[in-house]
This record gives C-alpha cells, structure tokens and sequence, in this order.
C-alpha cells in the first residue's frame, strides 16, 4: 500500500515537471522561429556561391580588359 501511494506521489510530482518542461520547449521553439535565424548549412552555401561568382566576375573583368586592349591596338 506504502507502494503505491508513494508511485501516485511521485507520479503526481512529475507530471508538472513534465508540463513545465514541455511549455518551456514550446516558448522557446516560437522565439527561434521569430527570430529569423540562418542554419549554419545555409551560410556555407551562400559562401560558397559568393566565391564562385567573385571568381566569375574576375574572369570576366579579365575578358573585358584583354578585349579593350584589343580595341585600343587596332586603332
């Protein structure tokens, strides 16, 4: 009998503990979502996609010079 109503306490205990736990979960996972965050994936990504077009835009601009060079001699 000391058993189970030592269970039901114990039960009766952990359940708030529970609830809070799972509401601190809840608010927590709705600020994150406010606060319009960026996964760290996501950065690597758009780095990733920066260095390619810098490296582009350096072959053009490259382009370019050669072919105003050209220009500039057959004058």
């Amino acid at each position: 009998m000391i058993e189970t109503l030592l269970q039901a306490i114990l039960e009766q205990v952990d359940q708030p503990k529970k609830d809070l736990e799972h509401n601190v979960r809840a608010l927590l996972n709705e600020a994150v979502s406010k606060m319009d965050l960026v996964s760290r994936e996501e950065i690597e990504r758009q780095r990733t996609a920066l260095n390619v077009a810098t490296q582009r835009l350096q072959e053009l601009t490259q382009l370019v010079e050669t072919l105003e060079s050209k220009i500039q001699n057959n004058k």
